[in-house]
């Protein structure tokens, strides 16, 4: 029951002013709680921003380290000394035409010469490759009286740079440096080498070449199935059990741990490729079958949210239904379905558990040839290197973290431009 508005004018007045008392206050709760809101979501956005640039400042420094590695510079005589056709460097393993010549004996004296006795145990196994890899590039160089090279020091001198190691070594390595013949070099070499044991001599692009090809046969294997299998469950299935049952399914297999797709890879694919272990073919299998639930999903998502009105705009055109589906449904869907790609794929390149269960963590010192080839991907490189003692891995392992999120970023933004392509489109 409510009370009869007073008739006196005063009393009005004041009735009034407290219900305008009351808005007022009303009002004010709402800016304030719209002004937290705000604040909040701009202190986690801040925040968030701030997480990504520290740790993208930290991932730079620390991998600028790994780009760099210890060299010693010396002159190697050439003309006189190394005796060699220079027709023989076009014909099959040239290198060993190089060390049948005498090459690696010619680098050796040239680093005791330099040196003083020993000095070519300051040099790192294998350091006359990179002066053969020059007169391979230009057999000119045979003609030369003498080649200024910069070749990688040994592990333990590059230690004793970083400050570990013997006092004596330290010493030395404090002499060299004093003299100009031992510099931190960008190791140009990092991005074109496979995996090797020496952290002076590993590169990336074994690991980077599988990986890329491993990603390939993903999005070969994944994006269309997903694609497919999202229209027919929306355009086509009828709804029945059995139809509930795989929309059950996938959603829970969108959320099962990546480890067991490895132990189903490990079971299936290997079991009927038993040749084929650590090959991209088989882990760009296993990550297709990871990949999948996550690409039917938001396909489902982007062809509900197409309007019904397209596809009876379509039909009464005269469109047949596959028509509708694929050349108007479908186009409109894309950018949707890319978007669930995207994260798909990010997901399956930073995945390492299920290609250690199919073994894609063996030693690969050359990238591999073709999909059947042995190889490893970058993150379980990165997993490999960060569980090494030596200093030297833990750089590399920063520079190679750094290659990684370059090649996410570049595969993501491919995949974004697409997208707004097709959304430019429609």
């Amino acid at each position: 029951m409510t009370m009869p508005a007073p008739k006196d004018p005063d009393a009005l007045e004041a009735l009034r002013a407290v219900r305008q008392a009351r808005m007022q206050a009303g009002l004010a709760r709402r800016y304030r709680s719209d002004a937290v809101f705000y604040w909040l979501g701009l202190g986690a956005v801040s925040f968030s921003a701030l997480v990504l640039v520290l740790l993208l400042i930290s991932m730079a420094a620390n991998g600028w380290a790994g780009f760099h590695r210890s060299e010693l510079k010396l002159t190697v005589p050439i003309h006189g000394v190394l005796l060699l056709d220079p027709d023989r460097l076009t014909q099959p393993d040239p290198l060993g035409g190089l060390e049948s010549a005498g090459l690696p004996a010619t680098v050796e004296t040239a680093a005791n010469k330099a040196f003083g006795p020993g000095g070519v145990d300051l040099l790192a196994d294998g350091a006359w490759r990179e002066v053969g890899a020059r007169i391979i590039a230009n057999p000119a160089l045979l003609n030369s009286a003498e080649l200024a090279v910069s070749l990688p020091a040994s592990d333990d001198l590059a230690n004793a740079v970083r400050g570990g190691g013997e006092p004596a070594l330290q010493a030395t390595a404090h002499k060299l440096i004093h003299d100009g013949q031992l510099v931190r070099a960008f190791d140009t070499g990092f991005l074109v080498r496979a995996d090797a044991t020496s952290p002076q001599g590993v590169g990336i692009w074994g690991a980077l070449k599988g990986s890329m090809m491993t990603m390939l046969v993903t999005l070969l294997l994944a994006f269309p199935v997903g694609v497919l299998s999202a229209l027919y469950l929306e355009e086509y299935a009828g709804r029945n059990r059995w139809t509930d049952l795989i929309e059950i399914s996938i959603n829970n297999l969108a959320a099962v741990p990546s480890i067991i797709f490895g132990l189903l890879g490990l079971a299936v694919f290997l079991a009927l490729f038993p040749n084929l272990r650590s090959a991209p073919l088989i882990g760009g299998m296993t990550l297709a079958l990871m990949t999948m639930p996550v690409i039917v999903i938001s396909g489902r998502n982007a062809i509900k949210a197409v309007p019904p009105s397209i596809r009876d705009a379509a039909l009464a055109m005269g469109a047949s239904p596959v028509q509708v589906v694929f050349h108007h449904v479908l186009p409109l869907a894309l950018p949707g379905i890319l978007t669930g790609t995207i994260i798909g794929m990010a997901r399956a390149l930073g995945e390492t558990a299920p290609l250690l269960m199919i073994g894609m963590r063996a030693f690969v010192a050359s990238a591999p040839s073709d999909f059947t080839s042995p190889s490893t991907v970058l993150p379980v490189q990165i997993f490999l290197w960060s569980d090494e003692i030596d200093r030297g891995f833990i750089e590399r392992t920063s520079a190679a973290i750094v290659v990684l999120l370059i090649f996410l970023l570049l595969m993501n933004g491919i995949a974004i431009y697409l997208r707004n392509r097709f959304e430019k489109r429609w």
